[in-house]
């Protein structure tokens, strides 16, 4: 970040995770001050959807990252979302997978055809107009996020779909670079019928809604 010139904050919100978050984050705030590194904790669980208007109270400047923060989305391409954002003023500019020079590393081929087979479905459905809907590598100009939070009422696996969907019907500027996930190195993705299933229930009723 330094070396592309780009002035930053972090903003960590944490939900009372029992994997020692908070430790290495507060490990983080010392290193690098409370200036730069924020530290929001809550009770518990409370939400995907809460935890982003949480940190845009917070946040400082007027474009607003949001990723994960166990490096599946690794920093380096930060930049690259910044320089697709000033290229043509857009309001979102989001990572994708799924686009050349994109792709997947640490899955086997049952989690790549899953998650293929599953923004393929909902690109079907919703006709988003990006390639990676179910993505969350994303930069947001802070104004256009507000605005698009308003709007969102879905929680869990199609938040992340309906945040571009609500995006789309408000006439928001989104464009897309192609990034490389990594599948986390430590803790467990949760895969199986449950959440399949849930995906599905929860695709359907954001496609009814629109």
């Amino acid at each position: 970040m330094t070396e592309s010139d780009i002035s930053y904050e972090v903003i960590i919100i944490e939900d009372n995770s029992p994997d020692n978050t908070l430790q290495v984050a507060e490990k983080l705030q010392e290193l690098y001050g409370p200036q730069v590194i924020q530290i929001h904790q809550r009770p518990g669980k409370l939400g995907l959807g809460s935890a982003y208007v949480d940190g845009l109270a917070l946040a400082r400047a007027d474009r607003v990252v949001l990723m994960d923060a166990d490096l599946s989305h690794h920093p380096k391409f930060i930049p690259e979302l910044f320089r697709k954002q000033q290229e043509g003023d857009f309001d979102v500019v989001t990572g994708t997978r799924y686009a050349m020079g994109g792709g997947v590393s640490g899955w086997d081929l049952r989690r790549k055809l899953i998650s293929r087979g599953a923004n393929f479905l909902a690109a079907f459905l919703l006709q988003p107009g990006v390639s990676d809907l179910t993505g969350s590598f994303r930069l947001y100009r802070k104004s256009a996020l507000a605005a698009v939070m308003g709007r969102v009422r879905s929680k869990g696996y199609v938040f992340q779909m309906e945040v571009i969907v609500r995006a789309r019907q408000l006439g928001l500027r989104i464009a897309e670079v192609p990034i490389t996930f990594v599948d986390r190195i430590y803790g467990e993705s949760k895969l199986g019928a449950g959440e399949i299933v849930a995906y599905l229930r929860g695709l359907g009723q954001l496609f009814l809604s629109i």
